[in-house]
């Protein structure tokens, strides 16, 4: 919310190219800063739950981690579409997302909606990285670089601006990651290529679909 306050705010008025400039710094600031204070060494994280496996067919198996996580991305999802579409808070922050200036002209407090959309995130992405720790439980300041990349592949695949398919584009990711992994190398596909999937997926979608699966293309009328 702070750096809502004093780092976006200030820069509204201008493109949102100047937006973007600005989080890309905020972010290298942010990772940067903790690097010096805390080194860039990875730290334990502890287990919350004893990460056993089980069977399911073949030589898939899933863990109790990664049972965790889908649950609670899925109670997630479900708890962020019901603030969005079945509260005032939500309707405020869907009428802001698409036009700023004729929300304020309706008396909706711009500034307040924003700053809790933030903390919004801000709360959504902490329950990320414990969920992530939870699965690699090893932590440093760079962890969520490729992590935040990727959630934003997945974003663009299931269309910007749909929760249920930012998930979808998630798991889809994630079974694509898993399948070069398993059965790349039959094919010619080193397995350490799993990070290189979800960006190719990127660029497939944005010259194919650019909406995303889910997404709608909403006409200009000029």
């Amino acid at each position: 919310m702070a750096i809502e306050r004093f780092a976006y705010r200030p820069v509204r008025k201008y493109s949102r190219m100047t937006t973007l400039i600005t989080a890309i710094g905020v972010s290298l600031l942010l990772e940067n800063l903790f690097v010096a204070v805390f080194g860039g060494q990875g730290r334990g994280f502890p287990q919350l739950l004893q990460d056993n496996a089980y069977h399911l067919f073949g030589n898939a198996a899933i863990s109790k981690s990664q049972i965790l996580i889908f649950v609670v991305s899925i109670a997630l999802m479900v708890l962020l579409q019901w603030i969005i579409f079945r509260t005032k808070v939500g309707t405020a922050m869907r009428a802001v997302s698409f036009n700023l200036n004729s929300a304020k002209l309706m008396g909706i407090n711009t500034n307040a909606i924003i700053t809790f959309t933030f903390a919004l995130g801000s709360a959504l992405a902490a329950a990320g990285g414990v969920l992530t720790a939870q699965y690699s439980p090893t932590i440093d300041p760079l962890m969520g670089i490729t992590t935040g990349l990727k959630a934003f592949v997945a974003a663009v695949l299931g269309g910007i601006g749909n929760i249920p398919g930012a998930v979808l584009g998630g798991l889809l990711i994630g079974v694509a990651e898993t399948m070069v992994v398993g059965y790349g190398g039959s094919i010619g596909i080193a397995s350490t290529y799993r990070d290189a999937v979800a960006f190719a997926i990127l660029i497939l979608v944005l010259l194919l679909r650019p909406s995303g699966i889910l997404g709608t293309t909403v006409q200009e009328k000029v």
